[in-house]
Formats: C-alpha cells, structure tokens, sequence
C-alpha cells in the first residue's frame, strides 16, 4: 500500500485535465508548488503514470541546487533518460545534442540560444504527444527560467504539456523564480496548482498505508506532520526503529543518519557534497574508502531509504535530507569534500562550485572563464555572463590571473557585457562597456547596444569615436558599419552613402564578411526609403549571396531582400525569397528568433495579398490568440487580416485578449486599425472612427501609416454622412506622402499610392461625390497584385458609374467584384455586394451574399446590428433609448435606421415595423 496517493485527487484531476487538452490539441502548461516534503513529486509521478496510458512520451529532468552553473540541466537530463524513440529523434537535432556528454560544443554562429529553443520546439513536434516535466524550479539557471517562459509561450497547438514543480518556502523575496512565475501565470495556458497541507484526515490514511501503527502512535505522527507527507514518512520510520521523536525537521532526518555505520555516514556526507545524483565510482574516490567496505556502506544506506539508485550511481530520497546531511557537516570537512570533487570532475561548471566551495580560489577563476565559454557554445549567455562576472570578482584575490584566464581582464569584461547583450540585458552591457577602456572593439559594441535601446544621440557619438580609435582594418570596417547604421533616420542621413563605402572597401580588403553584410543591409534600407528599388534590389542580393558566418545577419538579408520585393509589388519573388529564409530559420531552429518571426509574418502578408486566404489562414492558425505578452499580442494581430475579411467568429475573442496591449503603438496600430474595419462591416461606423483617431493620435505626422487609417476613417465618415474632419484625415495622409517621417518626401509602393488614391477618394465618398475617374485610378494601382482590395475598389467604382448613368460597366465592375468576394469567401464584402445589387436591380442579384460566421447578414440585406436596431424600433423605442442599450453612439443609431429604411423601402419607423413583422424578420 505504501505509495498510494492520497488526498490529492482534486489537484490530480487540474493536472489531467491540463494533459487531456495537451491531446487533443490545446498545449498547456501546470505548475505545482508547494513546501518541501509536500508531495509534489509523488502527484507529478503519478501524472506521468497516466500520461504514458494515454501514448504521451514523457521528458524527465531535475534542477539542482548549483545556482547557475550548469545551463539547461534538466533538459540535459531530460534528453540523457528519453526513450530510445524519443532520443532517435533528438538525433535530427545537433543542437540539442550538445546538451549530451562527450558531445564537443560547435562554433557559434550566432542566435545560439534561439537555435536550441527552436530545435526543442522541432524535437516536441516531432514526438508529440509529449509530457515534458521540469521538477524542482526553484533551482533553475537562467537559461532554465528563459526556456520555461519560450515554451509557455509558444506551444499552442502542439499535443504537449510542460509541467513544473518548484518550493513555495524558498521562493524570498528576491528569489529569481518569482517574476517568472508571476509573468507565467497571467498566461491563458498556464495552469497554476497549489499543493497546501493534507487535512487531519488524509494524513492518517496516508500514514495508515506505510503499515501498521497504533492508535496513540499515529495520533503523534498526524499532529507532529503538520499535513507534510515526507515529514510523516520521516517520523514513521524513526518510531518503527524506536528512536526519540524530535521536533526539528532537521533533526529528525540526522537522527536517521547517526544510526548509520561510521562508514556509512562517511559515504553519505560525501554524496550531500556531491549535491545531485553522483557515480558509483566517483563516490568510492571521494569517500576513500574500500571497495567491500563502501559496497557495504551503500547497501546499509539505501536499505534504509536514504539514497536511491539512479542508472549507475545514486540520489537523496529527498533534497530535503541532502540539506539536513549537507548543513550538518564540519567547515573543515566540506571543504576538503569540495576539494576531493574538484580533483575528480572535468565540467568547468561544477568545478568552479566545488573549487569555490574549497576556497581554492585560483582554481576557481580558471574553471569559472571555461565554464563561461562552454556555455556561451551552447547558447547559454546568461550563465556564461555569471561565470565572467565571477572570474572578474575573483580577479584582484588571485595571483596570475591573466594567464589562468588565458587573457586580460579587460578581455574578458568585454566578453561579459557581449554575453549580457546577448541574454537581452543591454543596459546591463552598456555600464559595463562604459567602464572598460574606450578602444575601438570596445566602442563599436557600445554604439550597437546604445543604437538597440534608442539612445540615438549616444549611439552616434560612440561610433565616432569608434572610428577614430580602429587599430586594424576589420575593427575599422565594423566601426564604420555600425556608424552607418547609427545615422539611419537622423537628421545626418546623408552621410551614409559615404560611410556605407567606405566600410564596403575596408571589410572586403580585410575579409570582414560580418562588417559587409551589416554595411550593404544599412546602405539597402538608406536607398529604398530614397526611391531607388532597383539598387536595394542589388545591395541586398550581395548581401544573401553567401553566408557571413552569423545567422542572425544572413536571416536579417533574407528578411529585407523579401520585404523590398513585397513592398515593389512583386509577390512572386517576394514569396520565394521569403520561403527560402523560413526554410533557413527552420533548419537552423531559428522558426521564433526575431527575423524568422518577421519572415513568417512577411509570407503571411504576402499570402493575403495575393488574394491566397486560406493559406493565410493555415498560417495564422499558429498565431496565438490568448495573448499575454506584446510579441504576442503583435504576432496575433495579424491574423485579423483574413478574419476580419472573412467576417468569422473568431474576430471579437481575438480583439477581446489583444485589448489590453492596445497602449503600444504597434499592437495598436494593428488591431485597431481592422477592428475599425469590423466595425464598419457590421455598420457601427462610429466605433471604427473611434478606433482611427485613437490610433491616428499616436502616430506622428509622415509616418505611413496615417494613410491606410485616414481612408478608414473617411470610409467611416462617409457611412455617418458626416464630413467633421475629414479635411484632418486627408491631410495627414497627404503629408504621410508628401514628406514623410523626415520631411524629405516619401518613396511608396504600389500599395502605398492605392491607399493614398483611396484616401483622395474616399473625401470626395464623404462629401457626397462619387469621383469615376478617381476610384478607376484607386483599381488600377492596388491591381498590382492586391486582390481583396482590388474587389473593394472595384464595389466603390461600380456606385460611382450607377451614379453616373453607366449601368453596364457598373454591373461588370460589380460582377468582378463579386466574383473575387467568393473566391476568398469574403463574407461581409460579399453581402455588401448583394445589396448594392439588389438596390440596383443587377440581374443574378438575387443569389444572396454569404452568411458569414460574425457577419451575417438577415433578411432584406440588413446586417447583423441593423437587424438589432429594426427589433428595437419595433419595440418602440426612440434612437437615444437603441444608444443607451446597445451602446453605440446617436448618429450611428440614425444612420442605421435611415439604412433601414432604405432596404426595407419604406419611409416612416411605424412602416418599417409592420414590414419586418410581415417578412418574418423578428422572429
């Protein structure tokens, strides 16, 4: 009976309930917290238990108590015990197998520790469904917490399921585990389970299943338990060897140690230094005892069920009694255990904690420098940073310490702050580059990261200065590219050109491929904004031509090679480009690095354009929509695009999560911008010019983006029949075009101009006049390749040459338009279609738009909400009373009903209401 669990049936049950939506599609995340001893691992254990019925592959590793020494352990350890299937396909992976011992750590090429997150998210893939369990997070490196985070984040979809246990008693108030686990818990996909006491109850059942007990006996242990089940085990097991019971904890677990031999002790103070699972053989070394005589001693301590075998060497029961075994030792006796450890092991990481913890300092500082670039390799630059940052505090105590270091102090303070940029704290690298000396190298990474945190005026100083202090070529060739960079979108942008040469000619007689790309990417970018295409074209060709040896630069040429072509107009190079860099990102696990994101979006762009809808759908699908962080909120924005044109459900669920990020310009910018289109659609044309002058009032003035939201708000305008600032809107959209963000004028594409056409046309809409001419011109130019837009357009023209007396042309022009509305299954654009054609008397008009999920539309061609309004006219109620219920504003409540009016062909509210009741359409 001993190992029943008992009393945890409820928190069981979250836990499966989490696993059972990981198989049917919606990934999930738990985590269990709970004090020491209180069950965790026992609940986690019997999850695993009912994953593997269910057909889950499960991922095992544990955290140890090494601080930050050893980065990804427990994915480490988690890959090292897999099933053969599991590790068969690991194999596909070469970054995860660096993780694995006696594997040699590649060069980097940069994006290291995206590369390995992204072929862990390949490896889950491609062995789902999968339970990946992370015990004992309050242990966790750096890069452990960063890898928890990556995939709560991004598993979505998959059948996978990560859980987490961690101690609620060590989690101080510093501790870093806290702001993660705050920041997970706010996700929609993060499943937080609180392990507390067992009650009076559970605890004597659960005592009742280690054997038999008396009564008097078994009232001692539930009351002296305090509701901890290890506490319990603890205290039957001293009770059935007759010892005293104390009240410590601690005490009570080195009582079970006394009674050990003296061999046995000795064995097992060594293995509470050895701190996690330790070899057979190394604990014979260290313990230096005999092979019989310690072959004895473990039996007696595992018999006694104070280690455990593990594969070829043995773990505590518990990280509870390693402690209490651990605290318990001499100071002079630990530090010769260390001592023994250090001159075992060959891991640069656990020898630097046993070296320190020996106070042999030297060693230390040498082991510290390797353990740091060994886990730079493996793409672990947080835990690199920490060990620099502790050779740098040992330096001053150490003789020699250059040449244990293998190089200078202000070498290897260098080589910490790149780390600390490269683990995303670039302020943090910033004060550390300020206070070494200034040299070139030195200077042009200050530039960079100042550059990165937009401290512009900074950035620029520091590049300068970089370029004056350049002791060979390459360093001259890499200052100049970062200068260039610098003065992008400054008012001294006319020195690029110069600039941009110059490092051209340095970095190709030095070889500095690294410095070329950078050079010829921020000469492509100056260019393209100047209207030369075709140069951008040629620059960024150069630039993906071969590889310069770092990923993130060769995924960044990709990236603008494809963006210059999509913003030309040209899709179909656009397409391939994009496709050979999202292949790249894949097969280097760089899927959710920054440009491998872009990239994503960029084909997802390009396939809504194109007028491909259910590809861009397909791909959306994998965009998040409980959001709970900015990237996210971002990334799902995106697939507005093809809901909002489709008129699905889905848009007001996805609007709903992305409403709170709506005070980034971005996400802003994005979702409002369409969820003023999904206004208009279900004729609420207030709400839409809402959404435009929030957006419009954070965007400056020049920026592009004031065009495509000025032609919304004028489209809005329009509907209200109101023309109150619609000089305001054409004149920022005017200005977006004429001068652009620097007052140099700007240089659009295709999509550009049609948009600004719109613009233009959509005044004149607002005023009462349907321009022929103007609204030809707005089909012509997004006829480029836009074909959604296209369509919208071509409804446009077709209103304005029925107004003008052309019937033919109007009913092509509606019959083109109609006929591309199917094709995407653009619902709204379809039932918009059918009643402009039924009011026109187009023939075939009668057919019906589609009734699309979130926009469908009722009888007589109203919408939705015009359906809504014509109930409450019925009912009697005046257009302030319809306001007041449906929470739209007066004008809109008249616009609605005129709109009614109209469709129903009546003239008076009374009429209106007996037609619907007639038709059937309040029913």
């Amino acid at each position: 009976m001993k190992g029943l669990l008992v009393g945890r049936s409820a928190e069981l049950a979250r836990l499966v309930r989490v696993v059972r939506s990981a198989a049917d599609g919606m990934a999930g995340v738990a985590l269990v917290g709970g004090d020491a001893g209180i069950g965790k691992t026992r609940l986690v254990t019997e999850l695993v238990a009912e994953a593997r019925e269910w057909g889950f592959h499960v991922l095992a590793g544990q955290c140890a108590e090494l601080g930050d020494a050893l980065p990804y352990l427990p994915l480490a350890d988690a890959l090292r015990g897999a099933e053969p299937k599991v590790r068969e396909a690991a194999a596909a992976h070469p970054m995860l197998g660096q993780l694995l011992p006696g594997t040699e750590s590649a060069q980097s090429a940069g994006l290291t520790q995206q590369r390995l997150f992204g072929s862990l998210l390949g490896l889950l893939a491609d062995v789902q469904p999968v339970l990946f369990v992370i015990e004992d997070l309050h242990w966790a490196d750096r890069s452990t917490r960063d890898l928890l985070v990556f995939l709560s984040r991004m598993v979505q979809t998959e059948r996978v399921c990560v859980v987490g246990t961690y101690r609620t008693d060590d989690l101080h108030r510093r501790h870093p585990l806290r702001s993660v686990l705050a920041e997970l818990k706010r996700l929609p996909t993060v499943t937080h389970v609180e392990l507390g006491p067992l009650s009076e109850g559970d605890m004597s059942d659960y005592v009742a299943t280690m054997g038999e007990v008396g009564v008097r006996e078994l009232g001692l242990i539930v009351s002296r338990a305090d509701g901890n089940p290890f506490y319990a085990e603890e205290l039957f097991a001293a009770m059935a060897e007759g010892d005293e019971l104390p009240d410590e904890l601690a005490s009570l677990l080195m009582t079970r140690v006394e009674v050990l031999s003296e061999a046995g002790q000795r064995v097992l103070r060594a293995a509470a230094v050895a701190v996690r699972r330790v070899e057979d053989a190394l604990l014979r070394e260290v313990s230096g005892l005999p092979l019989a005589e310690f072959e004895e001693a473990v039996r007696e301590i595992v018999s006694r069920g104070l280690l455990r075998v593990d594969g070829y060497g043995y773990a505590f029961r518990h990280a509870l009694l390693q402690e209490a075994v651990y605290t318990d030792l001499l100071p002079g006796e630990r530090t010769r255990l260390h001592a023994a450890f250090a001159r075992l092991l060959s891991s640069p990481a656990e020898l630097a904690h046993h070296h320190l913890a020996g106070h042999d300092l030297a060693g230390a500082l040498a082991a510290s420098v390797e353990a740091g670039r060994q886990a730079a390799l493996l793409g672990a630059p947080a835990e690199a940073h920490e060990h620099y940052e502790r050779a740098l505090s040992l330096w001053e105590r150490v003789d020699g310490a250059a040449g244990l270091a293998g190089e200078s102090r202000e070498g290897l303070a260098f080589r910490s702050a790149v780390t600390a940029a490269d683990s995303g704290d670039n302020h943090r690298a910033i004060i550390q580059l300020r206070a070494l000396p200034p040299t070139s190298e030195v200077l042009e990474r200050l530039a960079y990261y100042l550059y990165e945190v937009d401290d512009r005026q900074a950035a620029i100083a520091a590049a300068e200065r970089a370029v004056e202090t350049a002791r060979d070529r390459p360093e001259l060739a890499r200052a100049l590219a970062t200068q260039a960079r610098t003065l992008l979108w400054s008012p001294r942008h006319h020195e690029i050109e110069g600039l941009t040469a110059r490092a051209l000619d340095v970095a190709r007689a030095s070889g500095a491929r690294d410095a070329e790309v950078g050079a010829l990417l921020t000469l492509a970018t100056y260019v393209e904004y100047r209207g030369d295409a075709g140069r951008a074209h040629e620059l960024v060709n150069i630039a993906a031509a071969e590889g310069s040896g770092d990923l993130a630069m060769d995924l960044r040429a990709r990236f603008h090679h494809a963006r210059i072509h999509y913003e030309g107009g040209l899709l179909d190079h656009a397409a391939e480009v994009t496709d050979e860099g999202i292949r790249m990102a894949f097969e280097t696990g760089l899927k959710w690095s920054t440009y491998g994101t872009d990239l994503r979006f960029l084909r997802f762009l390009i396939h809504y354009v194109a007028g491909e809808w259910d590809e861009a759908e397909t791909v959306a699908g994998g965009f998040p929509a409980r959001v709970g962080t900015l990237p996210e909120a971002i990334l799902s924005s995106f697939a507005l695009f093809v809901e909002v044109g489709r008129g699905l459900p889905a848009v007001e669920s996805r609007l709903g999560w992305l409403r709170p990020f709506w005070s980034d310009d971005l996400a802003a910018y994005m979702s409002r911008g369409l969820a003023a289109e999904h206004a208009l659609w279900n004729g609420d044309p207030q709400a839409a010019l809402d959404h435009v002058h929030a957006v419009m009032a954070r965007l400056t003035d020049g920026e592009a983006g004031n065009i495509r939201l000025a032609a919304i708000g004028l489209w809005a305008l329009a509907e209200l029949g109101s023309t109150d600032g619609a000089d305001a809107l054409r004149r920022r959209a005017r200005d977006a075009i004429e001068a652009g963000p620097t007052g140099e004028g700007n240089h659009l594409g295709p999509e550009g101009r049609a948009w600004g056409l719109r613009v233009e046309a959509e005044w004149h809409r607002a005023h009462g006049r349907l321009d022929v001419e103007l609204w030809r011109q707005v089909v012509e130019t997004f006829d480029y390749g836009f074909v959604y837009e296209t369509a919208r357009a071509r409804w446009r023209l077709a209103e304005a040459l029925l107004a003008a007396g052309d019937r033919e042309e109007a009913q092509a022009e509606w019959d083109l338009a109609r006929e591309t509305a199917g094709k995407l299954r653009a619902a709204p654009l379809e039932n918009a279609l059918h009643e402009f054609g039924r009011r026109a008397r187009f023939g075939d008009a009668g057919r019906g738009g589609r009734s699309g999920a979130g926009h469908r539309a009722g009888g007589g061609g109203l919408t939705a909400r015009e359906s809504e309004v014509l109930r409450l006219v019925a009912e009697g109620l005046t257009n302030r009373e319809i306001a007041e219920r449906l929470f739209i504003a007066q004008k809109t409540v008249s616009v609605h009903v005129s709109n009614i009016l109209a469709k129903l062909e009546v003239s008076t509210r009374t009429q209106a209401a007996a037609a619907a009741r007639h038709r059937g359409l309040l029913d």
